[in-house]
């Protein structure tokens, strides 16, 4: 069922608390004839598309309303009713704001998509807190006055170039989610790979769990969890393959493990690929992403342009 519209009905309220005036948001939603007998727990999960965590923190904030009124989740709404639900507006960024460059390839209310470069995390981990796609783009929304938590919807190796996907707040973030379950968000990439691939197109259907002894690596585990990609030849030369990919899950190192499982590592790929002379990284690149728009529902398809040493690994295993 598609969302009703969510944003436009957005009114401040005045409230005293300790002495001070603090004045709080609300999104004001009207309810429809058809959703009449929803609970507000069903019409805030299935027609508003919130998350049981998000619904959990307005539940604790008592940031539910129905016609001015605090509501338990279980009341039944009514046609005409009027549902408010409070702003959970975002105090900070979640990492530290840091000057660098991103690219942006794609913008709305709800999103971005960066054009991540090779060698860059997309988010601090272990020791590393600066530096990151995420410590920059804090730093782009706050040049713009913008507060927002920085929410990556899915992540790239740090060796791997390409589209990622920011949520601009928690409900886009939850969708776009959703999107990636159904398959409706999907994510194609390019791959260098050893050998000549056969048959030219197939799907990799193998399990991936952690490595029996190695914490940094994954490993094909039939107790794994289902992990399936999905390959077409693009070109082939000699004793090298260019393919497309596209995945139904999203595992880590599921690219990378896949094509090696099946014997066709990718070059560059120190960890599961061979080494290479013409790239000094994992030959792996997101092209592009495709989602429904947030709000409109149609399609949006966003590409990243195939970055310089990709294209020139392509140029050297062109030649004779």
């Amino acid at each position: 069922m598609a969302p009703t519209k969510t944003w436009e009905n957005h009114y401040p309220v005045a409230i005293y608390r300790e002495g001070r005036l603090k004045v709080k948001s609300y999104h004001r939603h009207k309810i429809s004839q058809e959703h009449e007998g929803f609970t507000v727990e069903n019409y805030l999960k299935n027609i508003l598309q919130y998350s049981g965590r998000k619904i959990q923190k307005l539940t604790r904030r008592k940031g539910i309303l129905l016609n001015g009124k605090t509501v338990y989740l279980q009341k039944k709404l009514n046609a005409e009713d009027t549902l408010s639900i409070l702003d959970l507006e975002d105090t900070n960024y979640g990492v530290q704001p840091e000057k660098g460059a991103i690219e942006v390839l794609y913008e709305d209310d709800f999103l971005l998509v960066l054009n991540k470069p090779a060698h860059q995390l997309v988010h601090p981990t272990g020791q590393t807190t600066r530096g990151t796609m995420a410590n920059y783009l804090a730093y782009y929304l706050k040049q713009r006055n913008v507060v927002s938590a920085i929410r990556p919807v899915h992540r790239l190796d740090r060796e791997t170039s390409g589209c990622v996907i920011f949520a601009k707040d928690s409900r886009s973030q939850f969708i776009l989610e959703q999107q990636l379950k159904e398959r409706t968000l999907k994510r194609t990439y390019w791959a260098l790979v050893k050998g000549i691939v056969h048959p030219p197109s197939g799907t990799i259907d193998a399990p991936i769990g952690p490595h029996p002894s190695l914490a940094n690596r994954r490993a094909i585990n039939e107790h794994g969890e289902q992990s399936i990609t999905h390959y077409q030849t693009l070109r082939s030369f000699p004793e090298i393959s260019l393919l497309k990919l596209n995945l139904d899950t999203g595992r880590t190192h599921q690219i990378r493990l896949h094509l090696a499982h099946l014997g066709y590592p990718i070059i560059g790929d120190r960890m599961y690929g061979v080494r290479s002379p013409w790239i000094n990284r994992q030959a792996l690149h997101a092209y592009d992403v495709s989602f429904r728009h947030l709000k409109e529902n149609h399609e949006i398809a966003v590409h990243a342009p195939l970055p310089t040493d990709f294209a020139q690994a392509i140029n050297f295993c062109d030649k004779p």
